[in-house]
């Protein structure tokens, strides 16, 4: 859910009238008394709210029939994928509807209470971590007993930004043994202060953005890290990829070859398995793969496996960023376009493409 009751709470008392879709709440643990309560009112279809509102705040993109039916110069809030979603930011143009993209939001301290991808790869590297162990067939901690000493199981996190160390944490919270790599040196001591192993590999030259994501590798450096990195593979019971580039294709960091050196019923998650492709070879999204019994799972949308805490963080990142670029006043909302945040996530407005760098994009 984009907003739970408590966000509309805090939406209410700063003049906002909000409208909700009924039935929406119910599978993330809210009933549509919840939000009566709260002071929203409910609409019978997500259509109807879409012709009501000024703004309307969704987690994903919208599908065609609430293009249709939203109103020119209204505000749509979601994650919209602008780069790949190149049709669908034209749509948004030609229908005089300004967009927020949340992925865009700048990655600053003042920005950070609206970052929507980090509050959802926290939830999403711990349910990675439980949905490998579901599909596991071994306990993740050491146990001793009368019958003999059981191993603890050996994680591997590929990537260890917000998500990935996370599952270190949630692995290690568990009992198992694991081991991180990422190719940036800068977050070596945050992996070891969780209690994990960093594998440390020399890749020569590399760093990360000014956002803080980890720098594209040459060719060759990414023979040199999947050389290494099979080693570890091959020992362990769960392998974690979180590798993702926003407006790119992830990077490919385990192969077929790879994949067959690990012990039968190992399990490899995907985090990054979409459709433009993913960390893993093989891996295909919202699908488990066998390869000669290795489990690869391309689960897509983690955090809705835990959809009560990922709506509660969504909710609270979007009312953030409300209170951060809307003011109401007798005219209803005006977004404050001197906003430094606002101008880095404002894709579309008044009939026209904004964002520099997706314009940038654009075809001559």
């Amino acid at each position: 859910m984009a907003l739970t009751p408590d966000g509309i709470r805090r939406l209410v008392l700063r003049g906002f009238q909000v409208s909700v879709e009924a039935g929406l709440g119910v599978a993330a643990g809210f009933a549509d008394s919840d939000y009566s309560a709260a002071g929203a009112e409910l609409a019978e279809s997500a259509s109807q709210v879409c012709q009501q509102a000024g703004i309307v705040l969704a987690v994903n993109k919208p599908s065609d029939a609430w293009l249709q039916a939203l109103q020119p110069k209204s505000l749509y809030i979601s994650l919209l994928d602008p780069f790949n979603e190149k049709a669908l930011v034209q749509a948004l143009v030609k229908a005089d509807i300004s967009a927020i993209s949340l992925e865009m939001i700048p990655r600053t301290t003042r920005a950070q209470p609206m970052d929507v991808l980090s509050s959802q790869a926290s939830l999403a590297g711990y349910a990675a971590v439980i949905v490998a162990a579901s599909f596991l067939p071994k306990i993740l901690p050491m146990m001793m007993t009368p019958a003999g000493t059981l191993a603890p199981a050996r994680v591997f996190v590929i990537g260890a930004g917000v998500a990935g160390l996370q599952a270190i944490a949630t692995a290690k919270r568990l009992g198992a043994r694991v081991e991180a790599f990422d190719t940036r040196p800068v977050v070596k001591e945050q992996v070891r202060s969780l209690g994990a192993r960093f594998l440390q590999i020399d890749l020569g030259d590399v760093g990360q953005t000014e956002q803080g994501y980890a720098q594209s590798l040459s060719d060759e450096q990414t023979a040199r890290q999947q050389e290494a990195m099979a080693k570890v593979l091959a020992a362990s019971d769960i392998v974690i990829t979180t590798a993702k580039l926003f407006g790119r294709p992830p990077p490919r960091l385990v192969t077929q070859a790879m994949l067959k050196a690990m012990a039968p019923a190992s399990v490899v998650v995907d985090m990054a398995a979409d459709k433009t492709g993913g960390n893993v070879e093989g891996s295909k999204p919202d699908e488990v793969i066998n390869i000669q019994g290795i489990q690869v799972i391309g689960q897509s949308n983690l955090p809705a496996t835990v959809a009560t805490h990922a709506s509660q963080m969504f909710s609270s990142n979007l009312v953030h960023l409300l209170e951060e670029v809307c003011s109401i006043d007798e005219e209803g909302c005006l977004l404050d376009d001197q906003n430094e945040i606002l101008q880095g996530c404002l894709i579309t407005h008044s009939g026209s493409l904004v964002h520099p760098a997706l314009r940038q994009d654009e075809p001559d």
